[in-house]
């Protein structure tokens, strides 16, 4: 299984209603979300792109690595893959992405009672 390639934004759900349970109220709901992933064994380089943004991490699965958040805060947390699945904690979210086919799908889930589950899925292109 290789996640290299690039995606485009197919569909996602409650978009709008993750970024107000993280904090950004401000953010552009209307674009068309390009990612792209570099895999090299277990090392990758995961870029999501819209017009005059960008937001990229490098990790390796199985380590501890230092990540960026969408609003540019630094931490530090482990990359698991059970399966053919991704997962990081994120400070405020879970991040999992998988790929079935030539599709990218890819979930982010926030923690607390009333946890928000934002889901998108990308097609290869």
């Amino acid at each position: 299984m290789a996640f290299n390639g690039t995606y485009e934004l197919e569909s996602q759900e409650n978009y709008e209603e993750f970024l107000e349970a993280i904090g950004l109220l401000s953010a552009k709901t209307d674009h068309k979300v390009v990612t792209t992933v570099a895999q090299e064994g277990n090392d990758f380089t995961w870029t999501q792109s819209i017009p005059n943004w960008t937001w990229s991490n490098k990790f390796s699965v199985g380590q501890e690595c230092e990540l960026t958040t969408m609003m540019g805060s630094k931490f530090k947390a482990p990359v698991t893959m059970e399966g053919c699945k991704i997962s990081v904690q994120f400070p405020q979210y879970l991040f999992t992405a998988e790929l079935i086919e030539d599709k990218l799908l890819m979930n982010c889930t926030t923690s607390g009672e009333k946890g928000v589950t934002f889901k998108r899925v990308s097609k290869r292109i």
